[in-house]
């Protein structure tokens, strides 16, 4: 899969993507990085520390965030993109689900749009991705909590989203699926789909593991944020294991080394 200026194999290895929020309220680093030469000082640290992708995100999706309207996630978006662009070759990442703001990004140079809402929450968003030829990553996400059969339910909404990308001309070979820990989903559901990951590929699409200091964490180990890192390694090794194809990661340095730890044991110290 081409993203950007760089091939990614889709199968065989595990990339990882850092974190960009440009946000003042995500749950984990909101403020550090909104600004332009703290962020472009963060994307030359990730990428000094091996990071292959860099999502970049102008809204918080945390419990009970503050919604953002669309022109200030794209006054908070846009030229960060666009100076990272300039400074980095680095493919880059858009995190939003908004149609005009994926628009806004595309312009500014965005390799992939990265939506939470798998295609569902803007109903022009799968058009804008189909007009642009770019990449995708489209994530679980649902309104209803409420499951009867959870991993089946997961994979029928995920159907649901692929069905809205084939009916734009999205290409196949153009999606992720991230199975959505963290939305939608409760504690014991979040470990049962980071264990369950291999039924998601029945769908022949790549994935994207995004656990990085997430409340699964912090309610497994009962550990504040800034603890959580050895627990974020462990959904790292899981995720190598389980044939993902990214891991979407706040502590670029350390899950690279555990990727790559994972990935040699794996071949059995063989090349």
């Amino acid at each position: 899969m081409r993203i950007g200026s760089k091939e990614f194999q889709t199968e065989g290895h595990t990339y990882v993507m850092g974190i960009l929020n440009v946000t003042p309220d995500s749950f984990s680093d909101g403020g550090k990085w909104n600004d332009r030469d703290r962020a472009l000082r963060h994307v030359e640290e990730m990428v000094e520390q091996g990071a292959d992708l860099i999502d970049v995100g102008g809204e918080s999706t945390r419990p009970g965030y503050t919604p953002v309207g669309e022109e200030e996630e794209i006054a908070r978006t846009e030229p960060i993109i666009r100076a990272v662009k300039e400074h980095f070759d680095v493919p880059v990442s858009l995190d939003t689900w908004k149609a005009e703001v994926a628009r806004a990004g595309i312009q500014a140079g965005a390799d992939l749009i990265n939506d939470i809402w798998g295609l569902k929450k803007d109903g022009e968003m799968a058009e804008v991705i189909a007009e642009s030829g770019l990449p995708c990553c489209l994530m679980h996400n649902r309104q209803n909590v409420e499951y009867h059969s959870f991993m089946q339910e997961v994979a029928a909404d995920l159907a649901e989203t692929i069905r809205l990308a084939e009916e734009a001309g999205i290409g196949d070979d153009r999606i992720i699926l991230d199975p959505g820990v963290g939305f939608a989903k409760s504690c014991e559901q979040n470990l049962e789909i980071i264990n369950c990951l291999e039924e998601l590929k029945v769908f022949g699409y790549p994935l994207l593991l995004g656990c990085s200091r997430k409340s699964v964490i912090g309610l497994t180990l009962d550990l504040p944020l800034e603890q959580r890192l050895e627990g974020t390694l462990a959904t790292t090794v899981v995720g190598v294991m389980k044939g993902c194809m990214f891991v979407r990661v706040h502590d670029v340095r350390e899950n690279v080394r555990a990727v790559r730890m994972t990935e040699a044991i794996l071949r059995g110290g063989r090349g």
